[in-house]
């Protein structure tokens, strides 16, 4: 039986359009944002395999001065204090509260599990108003590894005294749910951008277009 669903929330849950207005101020390249965010997942990635760690903020940051560099542009220190500041303030998706507020009514925890500190994942939260839906939160800065490593994911549910099998984790970014179901969780799959989920890695368990659909899934599924 499925007693919580943890949920990835950069893109999954909140909406990036805010931080590609920022991007665009300084680039007419409408792949910038995610050149950046696929450089900041690169370095997360390999400072793990190196059994490095460093706050995700920071490695935003570096990712961030590396892209001006590469495009040879100046970054003032208030331009990136302003393109990294939108990242605090990410409206949530439409079909999020509806689909959180099902999970709750069911009495399935809804957990949030990410790669940002726990500073970053509470003001992310209570920016885009749906802290009050959630029951808890977890960063990878607990046991300085990243996702999709399996620490993060065990480690929560260690902490919420879960075991895998009764977690589905959530998320639109197929290498996460790669990780999580490696770690022995059930994955859910929202497709919020136009990608092909990648063939060589585990597949999730459910998929769908809207939250509120994929949430509804896990539900009947267990009925």
């Amino acid at each position: 039986m499925k007693k919580a669903v943890f949920f990835d929330m950069n893109e999954t849950l909140l909406n990036l359009s805010l931080l590609k207005e920022q991007f665009d101020k300084h680039f007419d390249d409408q792949y910038i944002l995610k050149y950046w965010f696929t450089k900041l997942l690169h370095s997360s990635t390999i400072m793990g395999i190196m059994d490095e760690y460093r706050n995700f903020g920071e490695l935003a940051a570096v990712a961030l001065e590396n892209l001006f560099f590469e495009n040879n542009k100046s970054l003032s220190s208030e331009v990136k204090a302003e393109i990294l500041g939108a990242f605090r303030k990410l409206p949530a998706y439409e079909d999020v509260r509806p689909a959180l507020r099902v999970l709750r009514n069911n009495d399935i925890r809804v957990i949030a599990v990410s790669n940002s500190s726990l500073e970053m994942i509470k003001e992310q939260l209570s920016n885009a108003g749906i802290m009050d839906l959630f029951d808890s939160y977890y960063s990878a800065d607990k046991v300085e590894n990243y996702k999709p490593f399996k620490d993060i994911y065990l480690s929560a549910a260690k902490q919420e005294g879960l075991q895998t099998e009764n977690i589905v984790m959530v998320a639109t970014h197929d290498w996460d749910l790669f990780g999580a179901k490696k770690a022995g969780l059930t994955t859910a799959y929202i497709k919020r951008k136009q990608e092909i989920y990648h063939p060589y890695y585990l597949q999730p368990d459910f998929k769908a277009l809207n939250l509120l659909d994929l949430i509804r899934q896990i539900i009947k599924a267990e009925n």
